[in-house]
């Protein structure tokens, strides 16, 4: 039986203000959802210690609202927020960044140093996303992006730490996804927030509490080698949790980590099948293909939905991992 249920299998506190549920972890660490394209696809979390608070990735502008509502439910105000934490800079983790910097005074903005430079000017970044999704949708999607101050900036180095109330979260260097990816592991609940480096799992898919976990291989940085490095390296932790953006928490068991390291492979296996087709035609046959594997794994776990409905899931992802499978065999070929 396919059934919904909170990541986890905590319950949710009750209605969040903005309408959805709030879910409390018990262990200072809070999801709620970000108003991204469609309920339940991003998470934004909140790691509050002795009234401090860190944001992890801010999806949209249209967070902040949420994000504002969910701080004040929590008896928190804006001033108590020390760190906004991006896992990397493409926009449905960090195009919300600028408005969140604004918004609360005394934060640091905390990103990879390959990201800085376009958090302080987005111009480049959002360039990029309107040629992955053209103008019109990236403007919806979006808005305008709001550039943070240099010197609010924080650079991160790889493990260094950060101090939250009587916290210690330490950063992981993590590419594969993006090579300006990081993670972020709470040494209190010794939970990993691990943006997409650690794939997407999507709570319509859970069965019965178990989740379906998957790689996100979009463009243009997906490096298949760099990214069993970051999965290893996390994984080397003995996290109890993984935070993920897309969405929230997953108890890594081996079970769910094999999934995640089969359908990478299996991703890899179908690209490096179509490598000699026509240009004209790769792309979509890597798609039909992951489409199929998918599939096939989520029956495999026992999810009974329809495929429609699955696929109505999955749509924007499936999209993505094809167009980075494509960009990754290409340059693959040519050695750029």
């Amino acid at each position: 039986m396919n059934t919904m249920s909170s990541p986890t299998g905590y319950s949710p506190t009750g209605p969040s203000p903005t309408g959805s549920s709030l879910l409390d972890y018990r262990n200072g660490i809070y999801a709620f959802d970000a108003g991204y394209v469609r309920p339940l696809m991003a998470a934004i979390h909140l790691v509050v210690d002795d009234g401090r608070v860190a944001v992890v990735d801010t999806a949209s502008n249209a967070a902040l609202t949420p994000t504002l509502q969910t701080l004040a439910a929590l008896g928190l105000r804006p001033e108590a927020v020390d760190y906004v934490v991006l896992t990397h800079v493409h926009l449905d983790h960090a195009g919300g960044a600028g408005a969140m910097m604004a918004a609360f005074p005394n934060a640091r903005l905390v990103v990879h140093p390959r990201g800085a430079r376009h958090m302080a000017d987005p111009g480049k970044l959002y360039a990029a996303v309107e040629a992955v999704y053209g103008a019109e949708q990236a403007r919806m999607l979006y808005g305008d992006l709001v550039p943070v101050p240099a010197e609010r900036i924080l650079a991160a180095a790889d493990r260094q730490l950060l101090a939250l109330g009587r916290r210690q979260l330490e950063i992981l260097h993590s590419s594969g996804h993006a090579k300006h990816h990081l993670c972020l592991f709470d040494h209190a609940s010794r939970g990993v927030f691990t943006g997409d480096v650690l794939g997407l799992s999507y709570r319509e898919l859970d069965v019965d509490g178990r989740p379906f976990l998957f790689p996100t291989t979009s463009p243009s940085q997906f490096d298949p080698d760099e990214m069993r490095q970051s999965v290893d390296t996390v994984l080397s932790l003995a996290p109890e949790a993984l935070y993920l953006t897309h969405y929230s928490r997953v108890v890594p068991t081996e079970a769910v980590t094999s999934q995640l390291r089969r359908l990478l492979e299996g991703h890899l296996a179908i690209a490096l099948a179509e490598e000699t087709a026509s240009p004209e035609t790769r792309e979509r046959r890597i798609r039909d293909g992951i489409t199929r594997l998918i599939l096939k794994e989520v029956r495999a776990n026992g999810c009974v939905l329809p495929d429609g409905e699955v696929l109505a899931v999955l749509e924007m992802d499936l999209d993505l991992n094809a167009q980075g499978l494509e960009y990754w065999l290409s340059h693959r070929t040519t050695g750029t």
